[in-house]
């Protein structure tokens, strides 16, 4: 069956509503100075100058999460690929309030950004209420799949952590069934604790948020590269 790493498509939306003129200002003015660039070789040296860990989020949405990273890990590199504008936006104003210097941005593809960087070189790779995708015809659109887990695989260090949040309760299920066999992680929980709270250095997304208000649980899912 294929999967996202071969079907070289973007589904969804690229931008709604139009921007406002401070968020217009941000794409025009500081995105140039952050984004990501478009071919070559990709590594904490050609981002930011130095070796430092480096984390990678796929789909960061309006960037609250990636921004939190970056403040409480200042040394580290982070890199966002989300190809939606308005989300672009969002996380620009984040940076540009929190002061960041160690974020880099991407408005398209994780997967090709993912292809380019070099193997064992990630710390983390976020991947935060995906899309569900679930209706049964559209389960190959998942991330989760054995095209882009074997890529994460490939750029996570020994010791690298997947993290995965999720609302959707069969998406849940699919992490688990895809990442439970896969001799290349082990599933960090221990107590249902450890998918159910919400610890200190991982806060709620505005979207975790909104699933709570509307009665549904959401999983967090730690797997450790071996």
């Amino acid at each position: 069956m294929n999967d996202p790493s071969t079907i070289r498509r973007l589904y969804g939306r690229a931008q709604g509503h139009p921007l406002r003129a401070n968020a217009q200002r941000l794409v025009d003015e500081l995105l140039p100075a952050l984004d990501v660039p478009a071919e070559g070789p990709l590594s904490a040296q050609t981002l930011f100058g130095d070796d430092r860990p480096l984390a990678f989020e796929v789909g960061f949405g309006k960037g609250e999460h990636l921004a939190f990273q970056g403040a409480l890990h200042r040394d580290w590199g982070f890199i966002g690929a989300e190809p939606y504008l308005n989300g672009v936006a969002g996380l620009l104003a984040e940076i540009e309030e929190r002061g960041l210097t160690n974020v880099r941005v991407h408005r398209g593809d994780a997967i090709d950004l993912l292809e380019r960087l070099p193997d064992a070189s990630l710390n983390a790779v976020y991947l935060l209420h995906p899309d569900p995708w679930p209706k049964a015809r559209h389960v190959k659109r998942r991330f989760v799949n054995k095209g882009p887990v074997s890529l994460v695989a490939a750029k996570l260090k020994p010791g690298g952590e997947f993290r995965i949040a999720t609302d959707h309760v069969n998406y849940m299920r699919h992490v688990l069934f895809t990442l439970q066999d896969d001799k290349r992680f082990e599933w960090t929980a221990e107590t249902p604790a450890d998918w159910e709270d919400i610890p200190a250095d991982w806060p709620d997304t505005r979207f975790a948020q909104k699933a709570r208000k509307l009665g549904h649980d959401v999983w967090r899912l730690i797997y450790r590269r071996l």
